[in-house]
């Protein structure tokens, strides 16, 4: 069976064209190595799988040429206790916090620098300094 469809039947990818340009990219490794969409899947085979900043670790449990539901597809591989501790440690840090600078890229622009000058400028005198 060919990994592009194996990784379309077990719902890694939406479509089979996906999963084959995500081999081609390297996202998708067979027991460590680079592979072709055409290369041969065998159950017991280790595949490293990358989607953004999630990864997989799963083992090929059984083999199907075509999606079916939800449940079929969880059988078709098994997930390394490793793997889905960090991949729930990964979601945890993303879900309880976002790096605050992350949307800031570069110097601020003419329009945020005219934005941050209509701010309120504070005083350094506080209202009890004297004036009574």
């Amino acid at each position: 069976m060919r990994l592009d469809k194996w990784l379309w039947a077990a719902r890694f990818y939406k479509t089979r064209s996906l999963a084959q340009q995500a081999i081609a990219a390297g996202q998708v490794r067979l027991a460590g190595e680079r592979v072709k969409p055409a290369h041969e899947v065998k159950t017991g085979n280790e595949i490293l799988l990358r989607k953004g900043d999630v990864q997989w670790e799963v083992v090929v449990a059984g083999r199907s040429d075509r999606p079916g539901p939800a449940e079929e597809a969880q059988k078709l591989y098994a997930e390394t206790a490793a793997s889905r501790a960090e991949r729930e440690r990964r979601m945890d840090l993303r879900r309880w916090g976002t790096e605050p600078a992350r949307g800031l890229k570069g110097r601020p622009t003419k329009r945020d620098r005219r934005l941050l000058q209509k701010l309120p400028v504070l005083d350094a005198q506080s209202p009890d300094d004297g004036e009574a």
